[in-house]
């Protein structure tokens, strides 16, 4: 009885949300930095009227630019580590990053896509030039408007990583991998060979 009841709510509820309910994009949500959230200020001065209300998230984001209505001839990108930006707001021809399904190639007018990126190469291309880092991974957010927003955990650029070192990494982790005895041992030791294996195949392709 329980479950049949339970069925009929979430049939219910999935029919009317699917019906009457759709998901703005993040370009389509307005983003007044000056009023900020009105409901929280209204609320604030019911408990607190004497003392300022406190800046919330909002205030601190720049407005969203618009999908355009042609296709844009760049692709705007942001490139951000936990401690520092390469990238804000470049303009370039195209980004190839490191996805779980495969390489992924992002030009402007992608669609809206979102990505979770693996160990592996992270290009950013400009007309001849080429950067290439080496990403440990992170998510690449995709936007309607031609913005792609990438987050990584790491990222070196590819020219500062010695070869050498990664032979050797790959070859001590290959050597643990194989001597190794417990399934925690042989996790750890997968990750570096992983890790290492990703690092030779940027160097060498």
């Amino acid at each position: 009885m329980f479950r049949q009841a339970a069925h009929r709510l979430f049939t219910r509820s999935t029919t009317t949300t699917t019906t009457t309910i759709r998901r703005l994009y993040s370009t389509e949500v307005a983003t007044d930095a000056s009023s900020g959230d009105a409901a929280f200020v209204e609320a604030w001065k019911k408990v607190a009227p004497n003392i300022d209300p406190p800046k919330t998230p909002i205030q601190f984001m720049e407005p969203r630019p618009p999908t355009p209505s042609t296709l844009p001839s760049k692709l705007t990108v942001n490139f951000v580590l936990p401690y520092a930006a390469e990238l804000s707001k470049a303009e370039v021809d195209m980004v190839i990053v490191p996805a779980t399904t495969g390489q992924m190639g992002i030009l402007p007018g992608h669609v809206p896509t979102i990505a979770e990126l693996k160990p592996g190469l992270l290009s950013v291309h400009e007309g001849n030039d080429v950067k290439k880092y080496f990403i440990s991974s992170g998510f690449a957010f995709v936007h309607s408007n031609s913005y792609a927003d990438i987050l990584a955990v790491e990222a070196v650029p590819l020219d500062r990583i010695d070869p050498a070192q990664v032979q050797k990494g790959l070859s001590e982790f290959t050597q643990k991998l194989n001597s190794a005895s417990t399934d925690l041992d042989k996790a750890e030791a997968q990750i570096g060979v992983d890790v290492h294996s990703a690092l030779n195949s940027a160097l060498t392709g």
